[in-house]
């Protein structure tokens, strides 16, 4: 990528797609476009249309989606599937009739198989029934995974899909309903600690395993990607290591100064018992994480401080 060349990142304002802005901005890229949901709804397939053939962009960053937790998921099914559909149609079909030079599509772990064995490797993908809470999500993200195929094979385009693994970070979500179960936490302790409660609740037994990657990680990795990686299926964005929530617990209380005690309620759900991504495919070609879970989680709560205490 020419360090003045077009580069449109879909999606800027969210963790991922303001981490890989940054990311571009740190690497001196000087023409980078974005756009508000306000001045381009992406699911409208004509505006979408004027969008490319006006602008014009040479790369495309795909990290714009519709997201939420378990809840808005199994909630807002419709719209998750026909949103998240609407915009990958409309910005990769006009990627490819503006001939931009490559474009990556952004997905995410839940595309893999509810019972799929450990760690999640790229072939297992549709080996087996989905979770049910995420199925729209996840059937659309794998939907995007095939469109980026399918126009290689008949078109040519260099489109490649990438899948991260858990995130969190800068701009995280820290909903009290909708957030993820890293983000989740750390509210929680904060809250806890600031109003004197002796006792954290936290649900399940503390024993399902996770995996979480910093998105200025992700953002690394997928500009790495883009200069070097130009392959066909998709390829999976993780660390490759995983903690039990309990231990994620545990750190996220050390690291916020929450003195009270963390108790378990086991008559709530764990979900499912481990989901770690394999990232052999991605070591191979060169890239692996640099920050490490403990500074990860102190950076994501100086940035919970700043835009919420």
């Amino acid at each position: 990528m020419e360090k003045n060349a077009k580069i449109y990142v879909a999606g800027h304002r969210g963790m991922v797609g303001s981490a890989i802005l940054r990311k571009l901005e740190s690497e001196g890229y000087t023409d980078l476009i974005t756009r508000t949901s306000k001045d381009l709804d992406l699911r409208n397939q004509q505006a979408v249309a004027d969008f490319f053939s006006l602008v014009k962009p040479e790369y495309v960053f795909l990290a714009a989606a519709k997201v939420g937790g378990i809840m808005a998921n199994n909630t807002y099914r419709a719209e998750f599937l026909h949103d998240n559909l609407c915009i990958q149609n409309n910005i990769i079909h006009n990627a490819y009739l503006n001939g931009v030079k490559k474009l990556m599509f952004l997905g995410s772990s839940c595309i893999y198989p509810k019972l799929a064995p450990q760690p999640l490797k790229e072939e297992y993908l549709l080996t087996g029934p989905l979770e049910h809470t995420n199925e729209p999500y996840a059937i659309a993200k794998i939907a995007g995974i095939k469109l980026c195929d399918a126009y290689r094979d008949q078109y040519g385009c260099n489109f490649v899909s990438v899948m991260p693994t858990n995130l969190y970070g800068y701009n995280d979500n820290y909903h009290p309903e909708n957030s993820h179960v890293l983000p989740a936490l750390i509210r929680r302790f904060h809250e806890a600690k600031i109003s004197g409660v002796d006792e954290v609740v936290i649900w399940g037994t503390g024993s399902p395993k996770r995996e979480f990657l910093f998105a200025d990680d992700l953002a690394d990795a997928c500009y790495y990607l883009m200069l070097n990686y130009n392959e066909r299926h998709l390829i999976n964005v993780g660390t490759g290591e995983e903690v039990s929530i309990k231990d994620l617990a545990l750190l996220i209380q050390d690291i916020i100064g929450f003195k009270g005690k963390i108790s378990f309620d086991t008559s709530k759900p764990d979900g499912t018992p481990r989901k770690l991504m394999d990232v052999s495919k991605l070591h191979s070609k060169g890239w692996k994480h640099k920050i490490g879970l403990r500074e990860g989680i102190a950076l994501a709560y100086k940035d919970f401080l700043a835009k919420f205490a």
